[in-house]
């Protein structure tokens, strides 16, 4: 009832209309003032039907206008001549059913808007509004407020409402509460349990659980800690966090999605341009079959009885609703573009290009081996090794860190050690009463870390001296030693790493395949074991190429820097033939390029011919589409026609030169969203085909006399709803 009555308020003229059949039915020819001597003499009902028919053509004269302006053929010609008609002819039925029609035309039209637009809506309002800012001394502006009394004092606030159970307010934690778009940066803001971030930040508090899901759709929790990003958008879990913020509201990372999700709720993609241009021919043969009709029959009636049933609906409306609800089905995935144009474009796809690293291979290389050295004692075992270089590498930036520092954190849960994080205002109650062992005092001990840049890491854990690095560095002085005379080290870099993995190859019984790189670890001074990584396919990726050929797309290219034989294996495990190695970013550009460049001068059909003169752009060219990370991928994902980028919802939303972004890292999402697409452009040509066609056997037999003029006036009622309701299923997931 309540969604009625929004309804209504929405459209008034529809309760207005809806109410005026009432003294059509009762009073139609009570007339008060008596007879006018004249043919055109209606009652009170009929004069009512009058005004709301002369109504009706004011405002739709005016929406006709509109649309002209901003380059839009609209079709509302038929509706105001067939309201015109009916009343002429002395039809008021028939009118009255015609701006029934009108207005619950509206009226259906922003009910299917609303609900195509229902993902879209939900990040809409998901929108943060408010943030709570610290207002002590000592903790608004600097990085030094995290050491000042009045942080302490927020801090202890907050641990004591954990504790008690107690609810947070500005008396007793010292914040304020503003409007999100006055937060500054540098400002410290509390977020409260349940509530949205309101702009990025860093976390101050020891950690926080949060949900991603406004943000990239990611069902599970993320937990985070102390100096962790913390984006906007993103649900605060059960516990108060402090942040730090180090964006305006404007640029922080939800303000970004809504700027992708407000510039395609106000493009209009290319078919819908097509619909508009359907409108011209559609009115054409309407009024030819109404005017034939009346000059054959020799009555207006006829003429009236034919307008009726020329519904606009499936232009005017089922056509956008049908791309808006597959703008709001790409959203619900998790994929969002920059315009209607890419959702017609992502329906094209011929050639797709990826990029190797990070795209169809995992963020960063992974562990997938350790081979123990001959001389390291058999007591060590390969995940005690793997926990003594994980904490080691977690201090260093290197880019092979992150995946040791991942192994390390798994060994150390196989091992029952727990990760340092615990120690942050999470200990079990029973575990502080001694109730319960505590399970921080089996964490290894770490200390003296030292980094020696481009080489490795040394440090103390459990009280033994352990070195991870680079194969020289790691076997200690007598090796480096024996390098140092050589001054040019720096100049002759790559042949001592050459060297270098000649005297490590001594060691191991097996050489490294050429997609694998080691790391070297020594313990207590003796070179225990080499960890070896490489890069490793997302587990998706095969899957998802092979859904790229089932749906037709034929041509799938890696691009990538690395050498052949390293390339040649990711492509074979992904399923991908055409492989271009060894380019440097601009080759890129010209391999994607040129593709496109090629696709473009394929020879169009001549309705496309007609179509790209009409609307500027081909609607059946082939199309070629980049598939990157959208940060280190940016030039070529410009060139391309689509270019698609990849995030986990923890870097920038949108790389400014991608029109479609994917926010949950899933490679999976590129062969759903052109199979989205693809269903979309079906359903809006299905529902406005099916509307169009209904309509015209509908003229024709009215023509003939076969449908009277108040039954046909209800009748395209249900053509209408049919066209939308059809429409309305590209929010379905049926792919």
């Amino acid at each position: 009832m309540r969604k009625i009555i929004d309804l209504c308020k929405e459209v008034p003229l529809l309760p207005i209309v809806i109410l005026a059949a009432i003294p059509l039915a009762l009073i139609p020819s009570w007339r008060p003032w008596g007879h006018i001597p004249s043919a055109f003499d209606p009652g009170v009902g009929e004069w009512i039907v009058i005004l709301l028919v002369a109504w009706t053509i004011i405002t739709s004269i005016r929406e006709m206008i509109k649309s002209l302006r901003a380059g839009h053929v609209g079709v509302d010609l038929l509706a105001v001549v067939a309201l015109a008609s009916t009343v002429a002819v002395q039809q008021y039925w028939a009118a009255w059913a015609v701006t029934l029609m009108v207005a619950s035309g509206d009226a259906i039209e922003s009910y299917a808007q609303s609900k195509a637009r229902g993902s879209l809506t939900a990040l809409i309002k998901a929108a943060p509004q408010q943030a709570h800012v610290v207002t002590l001394p000592g903790v608004t502006g600097t990085d030094a407020a995290t050491d000042s009394e009045g942080f302490r004092a927020v801090q202890q606030a907050i641990d004591d409402a954990q504790r008690t159970g107690e609810t947070l307010s500005a008396g007793n934690s010292h914040f304020t509460t503003v409007p999100v778009d006055q937060v500054k940066l540098g400002s410290v803001l509390l977020v409260l349990p349940g509530e949205i971030v309101p702009v990025d930040g860093t976390l101050l508090s020891g950690s926080a659980t949060l949900d991603l899901s406004n943000i990239n759709g990611e069902p599970v929790p993320r937990t985070v800690f102390s100096g962790a990003k913390v984006l906007s958008g993103a649900i605060n879990g059960s516990t108060t966090m402090m942040i730090r913020s180090t964006s305006l509201a404007k640029d922080s990372q939800y303000q970004q999605i809504l700027k992708l999700v407000q510039s395609a709720q106000d493009s209009r993609a290319a078919v819908v341009r097509t619909a508009d241009m359907l409108a011209v021919p559609f009115t054409i043969i309407s009024f030819l079959i109404a005017g034939i009709a009346w000059a054959v029959s020799g009555t207006p009636l006829r003429f009236a009885q034919v307008l009726v049933l020329a519904t606009p609906c499936p232009l005017l409306i089922a056509a956008p609703v049908a791309y808006v609800a597959g703008t709001g089905r790409l959203a619900k995935a998790s994929i969002l573009i920059k315009a209607q144009d890419v959702l017609e474009n992502l329906g094209r796809v011929t050639h797709v290009f990826f990029d190797k690293t990070g795209t169809l291979t995992v963020k960063q290389p992974r562990v997938v081996g350790v081979q123990k050295a001959k001389d390291a004692p058999a007591s060590l075992t390969e995940d005690e090794i793997l926990l003594m270089a994980g904490v080691i590498e977690s201090y260093s930036v290197h880019v092979l860190a992150k995946g040791i520092t991942e192994a390390g954190k798994e060994a150390m849960e196989r091992l029952h050690r727990v990760p340092k994080s615990a120690r942050v205002g999470h200990r079990n109650p029973r575990t502080a009463a001694g109730e319960l062992p505590d399970p921080i005092e089996n964490y290894p001990v770490v200390g003296n870390i030292v980094e020696d840049a481009g080489k490795g890491v040394s440090g103390t854990v459990d009280g033994h001296p352990v070195r991870v690095g680079r194969f020289v560095y790691v076997t200690g002085e007598q090796i480096a030693s024996a390098t140092a005379h050589n001054a040019q080290e720096a100049e002759a870099n790559e042949k001592e790493m050459e060297r270098e993995d000649h005297k490590a190859a001594d060691l191991w019984p097996t050489q490294l395949e050429p997609d694998e790189m080691a790391t070297y670890i020594a313990i207590d001074g003796k070179l225990a074991a080499r960890i070896v990584l490489r890069d490793v396919p997302r587990a998706n990726a095969r899957k998802s190429i092979d859904r790229l050929h089932e749906l037709g797309v034929k041509d799938l290219t890696m691009v990538t820097g690395d050498k052949k034989a390293s390339a040649m294996i990711i492509a074979n495990e992904v399923g991908i033939t055409d492989v271009r190695y060894e380019l440097l970013p601009e080759d890129k550009v010209n391999a994607v390029r040129e593709a496109s460049e090629e696709a473009a001068k394929g020879k169009d059909p001549w309705w496309d011919r007609v179509m790209t003169k009409l609307l500027g752009e081909s609607m059946h060219r082939p199309v070629t589409m980049m598939v990157g990370d959208g940060v280190n991928d940016a030039p070529v994902l410009a060139v391309a026609d689509i270019g698609m980028a990849m995030t986990d919802g923890t870097s920038t939303a949108a790389s400014e030169s991608a029109q479609v972004v994917i926010m949950n890292d899933d490679i999976a999402c590129v062969p759903r969203a052109i199979s989205i697409a693809r269903r979309t452009k079906r359903i809006m040509l299905q529902a406005v085909c099916v509307g169009l066609a209904l309509a015209i056997v509908g003229m024709v037999c009215a023509a003939f006399n076969l449908i009277p003029v108040v039954v046909g006036a209800f009748l395209q009622e249900g053509i209408d709803v049919v066209s939308i309701l059809w429409a309305l299923t590209a929010l379905f997931d049926r792919d």
